[in-house]
């Protein structure tokens, strides 16, 4: 048995950009940053950044285009895809990337967007759905009851 399944919260680090396929399909890509922190051999305290690139296809694509921004607080859910090619120069290049399957905004409300305010989640779940509008409640595919957990705020997440 295995599993391939990554759970990540963070901050996008730019807009998202969306193309479509020759079939119509939409891919979406943006980079996320998690953050950190630890202490050194000197005991001071350091803060470590890792950029991860995110793909998202179809009706997920097209919800990250519309609702999410550069700086967008958000839980991504997905699994690690890894390819490698040789460039012009005849150099081994590896390419990580997190397939998203689920989105959850975090945090407070975008404005022009009823993003989830309030430390609620919006889902992007499964493709085979019609999405509605973010909002306080849960959507799509599944998961977790609509407006559960406790509030979550910015000074909550340790980055």
């Amino acid at each position: 048995m295995s599993v391939n399944k990554v759970i990540l919260v963070g901050r996008l680090g730019r807009d998202p950009e969306t193309r479509y396929t020759g079939g119509g399909q939409a891919v979406a890509n943006f980079s996320m940053a998690t953050d950190e922190t630890y202490k050194d051999k000197n005991g001071e305290r350091q803060k470590r950044t890792e950029w991860h690139r995110i793909v998202a296809w179809g009706k997920k694509a097209e919800f990250v285009q519309q609702y999410l921004k550069k700086g967008s607080l958000i839980y991504v859910e997905g699994s690690i895809r890894s390819s490698e090619w040789q460039d012009k120069e005849g150099q081994k290049r590896t390419k990580v990337e997190i397939i998203a399957s689920e989105f959850r905004f975090i945090g407070e409300k975008r404005e022009g967007a009823a993003a989830g305010g309030g430390g609620g989640a919006a889902r992007s779940g499964g493709d085979d759905h019609e999405q509605p509008a973010p909002s306080e409640d849960s959507y799509g595919g599944g998961g977790a009851p609509a407006g559960g957990g406790p509030e979550i705020s910015d000074e909550d997440i340790p980055f």
